[in-house]
């Protein structure tokens, strides 16, 4: 008796997990998670010093140059997770989804070029005769919290609309991580990156054997994670490649998900209900220091810099390349899209966290003014662009909502939507 009740026990457990397991794939309740971790975040980092004080609490190992703050690991550490559910999907979209044409691949790639260029050239001009070396602080776009605002905003927006987003904000943030290694990182080892190597090929290798067994791929997974890290490199880099070398069509041919769908269902639960919430808490809390602070800081042209580029670089970047692309090159915009909606998505673009506070520490130093000033004018351009994306979108949103309701009307019963009749 006592064995069937465990056993009872055992199946309400897992049947419970299971259930959550399935909410949390939903993405407007990650998003939503993020968002609520990020309004907590703000609150705690305004009323004292107890948020501060755990995320600047330095844990693990220096000898394996793991001795990071709480909020380095969330930002680099639990990032990986997501960042790596985020190549699966993405190198899904390129072998077996839209991405596969690189007609239409080449559009975002672009787009995501022209999001850097055009912000990096505002911030120079604002801030002409000061200090430039903050240049790159708003050519990021944060794509954790890019995707969960569209994520609460959409429920019938063009699931190209995400797509086109996705790859944008990781080719984005490849960029930045490339020019933070070129322009900002004095400590760059090369001997720690190419011993990176090592695991991920014998992870790429057993995942191209459809080995799972995960005793054998988390240990080479957060081997490369950590060498990475070493390297001096942002350490998600390691999550999406990955992410990548997980095979998507299944060796046998048949129909059915692959090995990347089937990572990706395991561990996006862990991605939206913990990794992502948990880095939005410890990246998003910026203190704003009262009315002084502000003040101080909206005179400031680095200030001024950082939200102009997010909110009018990026969109003016992101728009502009994308119609240069699809009117002077071989490049196809998704038939699916309008240019309303890329709008929409080139304001969401301007949404900057995690490597733009990055790189504003390296430029300008941890805790000087100035830093302090880039994380008030991220922040500020950050909650205006999803403002001003969240206007386009949920308009975009009712439009596409009400032409769903159309085609699926049949009023006079004959089985054909009315859409579709003369």
């Amino acid at each position: 008796m006592a064995n069937s009740k465990f056993r009872l026990l055992g199946r309400g457990s897992w049947g419970e997990t299971s259930r959550i397991a399935d909410i949390l794939r939903r993405e407007t309740i990650g998003g939503a998670l993020l968002i609520i971790a990020a309004v907590a975040a703000v609150i705690a980092a305004n009323v004292g010093d107890g948020y501060a004080t755990l995320r600047d609490t330095v844990i693990g190992p220096s000898s394996l140059h793991l001795d990071l703050t709480v909020g380095a690991w969330a930002a680099d550490g639990l990032l990986a997770i997501f960042f790596f559910v985020a190549g699966l999907e993405l190198k899904r979209e390129f072998v077996a989804g839209d991405l596969r044409d690189p007609r239409r691949a080449a559009i975002p790639v672009l787009a995501a070029v022209g999001g850097m260029i055009v912000p990096a050239l505002l911030f120079l001009a604002i801030n002409a005769g000061g200090s430039l070396r903050g240049w790159a602080i708003p050519t990021a776009t944060d794509i954790a919290f890019a995707l969960a605002i569209l994520a609460v905003i959409s429920s019938h927006l063009p699931t190209a609309l995400r797509t086109f987003l996705l790859t944008l904000a990781i080719v984005d943030d490849l960029l930045a991580i490339t020019i933070i290694a070129l322009f900002y990182s004095d400590d760059l080892d090369v001997l720690w990156l190419l011993a990176a190597l090592v695991p991920l090929g014998l992870f790429t290798l057993l995942v191209q054997r459809r080995i799972r067994s995960w005793w054998l791929l988390l240990p080479l997974a957060a081997a490369t994670w950590g060498l990475v890290h070493a390297s001096g490199v942002h350490a998600t880099v390691a999550g999406v490649l990955l992410g990548f070398a997980v095979p998507v069509l299944r060796r046998d041919g048949n129909e059915g998900p692959g090995l990347a769908e089937q990572f990706e269902h395991l561990v996006r639960p862990v991605s939206a209900g913990v990794a992502v919430p948990v880095f939005a808490f410890f990246s998003a809390g910026v203190a704003i220091g009262g009315l002084d602070g502000l003040r101080s800081a909206a005179s400031d042209p680095i200030t001024i810099g950082v939200v102009v580029g997010l909110c009018l670089g990026k969109p003016i970047g992101v728009l502009g390349a994308t119609w240069l692309a699809s009117r002077f090159t071989r490049a196809d915009l998704d038939e699916s899209l309008e240019w309303i909606d890329v709008t929409g998505l080139s304001l969401l673009a301007g949404i900057g966290f995690t490597v733009s506070l990055l790189i504003g520490e390296l430029a300008y130093g941890a805790g000087s003014v100035a830093d302090e000033h880039v994380k008030i004018g991220v922040l500020a351009g950050s909650i205006l662009s999803a403002l001003l994306a969240a206007v386009v979108l949920r308009t975009r949103n009712r439009h596409y909502r009400l032409i769903a309701e159309a085609e699926q009307r049949d009023d006079d019963g004959d089985g054909i939507p009315d859409v579709y009749q003369d």
